[in-house]
């Protein structure tokens, strides 16, 4: 009787051991769960914005750009990937993400460069993680067994794709044209392949909502790359400009705190040297003149602006743009900038 009793107790801490491993075995499993999520996000699983987020402040409209605002919407709502082309500085960007904003999806941003490629965009293997189950069914028997999870890190297009975001891609063509093939059967096909990717999930069905929005210098700028043409075929080009003269003081104003009359000087000039040289010179270039203006407070005491001084600001703005090719360009740009003001 003793002996059998003796024996049952046995068998019930067999049991409870055994159950006491499972439940490990399960915890390991839920913590491993939770990490790779923190990690995800951490590493960009979501990169979903809420599309007020986006919004760049200040942003200006003015029937010019509220025009323009309209035009992609109406492409975008034509379910027509919308490509921004246009020089340096002209506010393509700010475009974009008022645009996208306007749809009231989420958005996802992306900016391309050289070191973009495939797995850039659609997702990669992060690495894997592992964790140890014991199994001490057996008095004095301790049997490990680990476990290995590879974990897939989304990456922005194929979190737009699921999502039904709206993806910004800015500087389109600087990134490799051979990381676009895979936007080819998005667009034509409706389906996004995720190469490496092993499994059923390989693929993503694109959601009805997604759109994609993309921006790029002229062609003739350095570092761009010239996209292939059945992928271009796909998208409708919006070629955007330099706005009109109440266009850019209204930005350069929503910019600096400076009087109307010292906008509209900075506004002038910069127009004029637009015309006058040869590189571009944008409205970014207006507004860090602006802000210049603003600190070494070039009002004399009748209200008029030092001529110097609006010189010497120029031509601190725009100096980079040929310090590097001629040693005595920026004596030369700093006549012309002289001439203009």
């Amino acid at each position: 009787m003793a002996d059998d009793a003796s024996r049952k107790r046995k068998v019930r801490g067999r049991k409870i051991r055994s159950d006491r491993s499972r439940k490990e075995g399960r915890r390991a499993k839920k913590e491993l769960a939770r990490k790779a999520s923190d990690a995800g996000e951490r590493n960009g699983d979501a990169p979903l914005q809420a599309p007020e987020e986006v919004v760049p402040e200040p942003f200006v409209e003015t029937d010019a750009v509220a025009s323009l605002c309209d035009r992609i919407g109406g492409w975008l709502e034509a379910d027509q990937p919308v490509h921004l082309i246009g020089p340096t500085g002209c506010g393509k960007t700010a475009l974009a993400l008022s645009a996208a904003a306007q749809r009231g999806r989420p958005v996802v941003w992306l900016n391309g460069d050289e070191s973009v490629d495939t797995a850039a965009l659609v997702g990669a293997h992060a690495g894997g993680e592992r964790y140890e189950e014991h199994d001490r069914f057996v008095s004095g028997v301790d049997k490990k067994t680990q476990i290995v999870r590879e974990r897939w890190v989304d990456n922005p297009l194929s979190v737009a794709v699921r999502e039904g975001a709206t993806l910004v891609y800015n500087e389109f063509s600087r990134s490799d044209p051979a990381a676009h093939n895979v936007l080819l059967s998005v667009f034509e096909e409706g389906v996004l392949e995720r190469p490496g990717k092993r499994g059923d999930d390989r693929a993503i069905d694109v959601h009805p909502e997604f759109r994609a929005i993309v921006t790029s210098n002229d062609a003739e700028y350095a570092g761009v790359h010239r996209q292939q043409d059945a992928l271009l075929d796909r998208f409708v080009g919006v070629h955007v400009g330099y706005y009109d003269d109440e266009t850019e003081r209204e930005i350069v104003r929503a910019h600096v705190d400076l009087s109307d009359e010292s906008v509209e000087t900075v506004v002038e000039t910069t127009r004029a040297l637009r015309e006058n040289l040869e590189f571009v010179v944008g409205t970014r270039a207006a507004i860090t003149a602006a802000k210049g203006l603003a600190v070494f407070d070039g009002n004399g005491d009748d209200g008029r602006l030092d001529d110097d001084l609006l010189t010497e600001i120029f031509t601190d703005v725009l100096s980079p743009k040929v310090a590097d090719e001629d040693p005595d360009g920026v004596a030369e740009l700093r006549s012309t900038i002289a001439e203009a003001i």
